[in-house]
C-alpha cells in the first residue's frame, strides 16, 4: 500500500512539472529569431599582413584605412544610401593559417560610430606573418557574413595586398565559391617594386593578377596603389566607390562567369 501511494505521488509530481514546463517550452519556441539590421552594404576589409609587408608598410596600410574612414566624403557616402548605414568588419590575413578579425562586425551610420570603428583599427596590436594566401583569406571571411546581425543590399570583400597567392588552394576556386554566394570581391593591389623582407622578388604584374584571378562578382573592380605611400589615396577612392555602389567607369564588370 505504501509503495502504491509513493508511485501515485511520483506520478502526480511528474504531471505537475509537465504542466509547468510545457507552456514555457511553447513560449520559447514562439520567440522569433533575432532580426537582422537592414544596411546598404555588408563590407569586409581584408588586409594583407604577410611577410612581404614590413612593419612600416603595415602601419601605412592601417593609417590609410583609418584616414579614409574618417574622411567626411566617406561618412557622407555611408549616410547617403537608402538605409543610411553599413555593416563593416576589419580582418588581417597572411598565410593559410593566419587570419584574424581585428574589429568585429559594427554598424557604421554616424560620425561617432565610424570614429569608434577607426579607433579600434588604429589601436589594435599589429602582427605580420610569412606567406600569402589570398584564397585562405577569402575562405575565412566568407562565413563571416553568416549571422552577422546585418541584412545588406550588397555583400563585398575588399582585399588589399602586395603579392600573389603562394599558399593554399588556387585563388580562383575561392573567388568563384564566394561569387556563387552573391558576394563581390574588389581588389586593391599595392604595386610595390622592392624585394620583400624574406628575399622574394616583387610580382611583375600584380594589377593584372588581381584583375584576372582575384576580383569577381557583379560590378567587381580594382583600384591599384602605385606603392604603400599612395595607399591612403587609393583606399579612399575605393571606399567611396564601394559604399556608394558605383563602380569606376570602364572597370566595373561582372567577372562571375569566368
Amino acid at each position: 500500500m505504501r509503495a502504491y501511494r509513493l508511485l501515485a505521488y511520483s506520478r502526480a509530481c511528474l504531471l505537475a512539472s509537465l504542466l509547468v514546463v510545457a507552456p514555457l517550452c511553447l513560449c520559447l519556441s514562439a520567440v522569433p529569431a533575432a532580426a537582422q539590421t537592414p544596411v546598404d552594404l555588408e563590407l569586409v576589409l581584408a588586409v594583407d599582413v604577410s611577410g612581404s609587408v614590413d612593419p612600416d608598410e603595415a602601419k601605412l596600410q592601417r593609417n590609410g584605412y583609418v584616414q579614409a574612414l574618417l574622411n567626411p566624403k566617406v561618412q557622407a557616402a555611408i549616410r547617403g544610401g537608402p538605409f543610411g548605414r553599413i555593416g563593416a568588419t576589419y580582418v588581417e590575413w597572411a598565410g593559410e593559417s593566419h587570419q584574424h578579425v581585428v574589429v568585429a562586425w559594427t554598424e557604421l551610420s554616424d560620425p561617432a560610430s565610424v570614429e569608434r570603428f577607426a579607433a579600434m583599427v588604429a589601436e589594435a596590436p599589429m602582427m605580420t606573418e610569412q606567406w600569402t594566401s589570398i584564397s585562405a583569406a577569402i575562405d575565412y571571411v566568407v562565413p563571416l557574413f553568416d549571422n552577422n546581425g546585418f541584412e545588406g543590399m550588397r555583400r563585398v570583400i575588399d582585399i588589399s595586398g602586395d603579392g600573389e597567392n603562394n599558399r593554399g588552394r588556387p585563388v580562383e576556386e575561392a573567388r568563384d565559391a564566394a561569387v556563387a554566394r552573391g558576394i563581390t570581391i574588389n581588389g586593391l593591389p599595392i604595386l610595390n617594386d622592392r624585394p620583400n623582407p624574406w628575399g622574394g622578388a616583387a610580382p611583375n604584374d600584380l594589377e593584372g593578377y588581381y584583375r584576372d584571378h582575384v576580383i569577381g562578382g557583379p560590378g567587381a573592380f580594382l583600384v591599384p596603389a602605385r606603392d604603400f605611400d599612395a595607399f591612403a589615396d587609393a583606399i579612399l577612392s575605393k571606399l567611396l566607390l564601394e559604399v556608394s555602389g558605383v563602380p569606376p567607369v570602364g572597370r566595373g564588370q561582372d567577372l562571375a562567369a569566368r
